[in-house]
């Protein structure tokens, strides 16, 4: 028997190519809206190691997953990469409250999200293969054969944010930081739809 899906709050995926500023767009704004009781980050679970430069996520090995996952601790799961992700089950709370719930999402998972929950405001960060170049370069994480390979699947994502809200993330964070918090504030108060 299928379940009824879980609302009335909002889950809110973010997605967009590696290197586009996800991570940060989030960071920005669970910095300034993270005491709030009616918005949640959600902390992903990821199959690898922690990196202090990268996403904050709790890490489990790939059987200890595979375990939890065939529980129902996770909402929403994913493979990519070669690596399994996965978001809390506990995240539903929030939407059941009415509150927002905020995570860093696979595109391919988008679906998956929009099964699960009454109301899902789906954002892309959306960012150009010239500030993208620049910026992974800076970093100093990967060659110019990965920096490559991170264009290449940037325009992957051009068609996809004909059915999200678009941040452009060419700029300075704190420009598509302030536009990720305006949308959050608006799924806060937007009416939620009733449960079918």
């Amino acid at each position: 028997m299928m379940k009824a899906p879980v609302g009335p709050g909002v889950f809110v995926p973010v997605v967009g190519p590696s290197g586009a500023g996800k991570d940060s767009i989030i960071a920005y704004a669970r910095d300034r809206l993270g005491s709030r009781s009616d918005i949640l980050f959600a902390r992903r679970v990821v199959t690898r190691s922690s990196d202090p430069h990268g996403e904050p996520h709790d890490t489990l090995d790939e059987a200890s997953f595979a375990d939890a996952e065939a529980g129902g601790a996770f909402a929403l799961s994913w493979r990519s990469h070669g690596l399994c992700y996965g978001i809390p089950a506990n995240v539903d709370h929030t939407v059941r409250e009415g509150g927002v719930v905020v995570a860093n999402l696979s595109r391919a998972s988008v679906a998956d999200a929009q099964a699960r929950y009454v109301n899902v405001v789906p954002v892309l960060v959306s960012i150009s293969d010239a500030v993208m170049a620049a910026r992974l370069a800076a970093r100093g994480r990967e060659d110019a054969q990965q920096i490559a390979g991170r264009i290449a699947r940037n325009a992957d994502y051009r068609g996809f944010g004909v059915n999200c809200t678009v941040i452009d993330n060419d700029g300075a964070l704190e420009d598509a930081g302030e536009a990720f918090i305006r949308i959050l504030i608006e799924a806060l108060q937007r009416k939620p739809a009733a449960i079918a």
